[in-house]
Formats: structure tokens, sequence, C-alpha cells
């Protein structure tokens, strides 16, 4: 099931925030109750198996912190790195800055992701792992943004639904910054509307 962010709701941030932030999408107790429910689905379906994990760095590193730490399964975990937006708010190609280290052929893959939006991302990553012969392969996002979609991709667990915002916070950042914020929230328009003019 999906969760669907009101787009109406829109909650202050704390003070410290207010400056950078516009308003808190997705509260940080929200966040970690959604991790709870998808770690859940995660224990049930992969019981008694084997899970590889291949995170995407940079922007799931609270969201795999999280997960991992609510699963009682045997893991590994590998790291991707992908980029496809450097410093910029509109994606420059994409390029992968970090390879797998683990051997993936045989092994139930879960490709984990901070957020779904055009899908070149999630697809690239789908079709690198596929041809390492993986016994399976999975996807898990944190957000969906299927607003911005250019392919036609779903993923297989999401955490939340969202419109389209440029947000930031809790893994997601705006040229390495906010990656701390305990919440997702949506950036002042004026803090990157001069790179998309």
């Amino acid at each position: 099931m999906n969760y669907i962010v009101d787009d109406k709701r829109k909650l202050k941030p704390p003070p410290e925030w207010r400056s950078d932030i516009d308003f808190v999408l997705i509260r940080e107790d929200e966040v970690l109750t959604r991790i709870d429910e998808i770690a859940t689905q995660l224990q049930n379906e992969y019981e008694g198996r084997d899970l590889m994990i291949v995170a995407l760095l940079s922007g799931t590193i609270l969201f795999l912190a999280d997960l991992v730490r609510r699963l009682n399964l045997p893991l590994r975990i590998d790291f991707l790195g992908i980029s496809s937006y450097g410093n910029e708010t509109v994606s420059t190609g994409i390029k992968i800055t970090k390879e797998l280290k683990l051997e993936l052929n045989g092994r139930d893959v879960l490709i984990l992701d901070d957020i779904l939006d055009t899908g070149n991302t999630i697809n690239l990553t789908i079709n690198k792992i596929a041809n390492l012969r993986p016994k399976s392969i999975k996807t898990c996002v944190l957000l969906d943004k299927p607003a911005r979609r250019k392919i036609n991709i779903k993923a297989d667990y999401t955490g939340f639904e969202i419109p389209d915002y440029f947000v930031v916070g809790y893994g997601l950042d705006f040229a390495e910054r906010f990656r701390n914020l305990p919440f997702i929230g949506v950036l002042k328009k004026e803090l990157y509307q001069q790179q998309i003019n």
C-alpha cells in the first residue's frame, strides 16, 4: 500500500530551519512508523532467506540505517554510487561514482533508493544488477514522485507518494546540504531558483 501525502498539509518547520525550509511535508515520527511497516513487509517476504541490499549513495544513508536495524534477517549490504544531479536541481546525466564489491549471482537483491522520480536511476540500476544474474530483484524507495516519471516503472515497496516538490531531509540533499534533517521538508524556492532560470 502507498501512503499518499496530502498536498494541502503544510506543517511549520522547527525554528532553526525556517530560513531554508518552506514547510514540513512528512514528520520524523511518520517516516519512522512507515519504515517499521516496510520492515515488517520485508521480514515476511524474505523470512529464512539471505537478502542482499544494494543501497544507492548517498541519499539512502538514513533510510538504510533505520530499515536494517528493524530486520531480523541474514543480510549483506553493498553500495552503488550513482549521481544524476551533482549540485544541480535538474538531472545532468547519470554517472556511476562507486561500483559494487560483493557477488550478486544467485542472490535475492533489494535495491534501496531515497526517491523515485523520473525512473532513470532505478531503471539503470535494475539493468546493471540484472546483468550480474541475481536470483531476484526488487526495489524499495522511501519517496515516490510520479508526476516526474519519464519511464514507466514502479517500486515494489514505497514509503510515501509525494507531490512534485523539491524535498530535502532524511538523507535527501540540495548541494550536499540538509541530509541531516530528521523530517522530509520542502526547500524554499529562492534557494534553488537561480539554477532553474
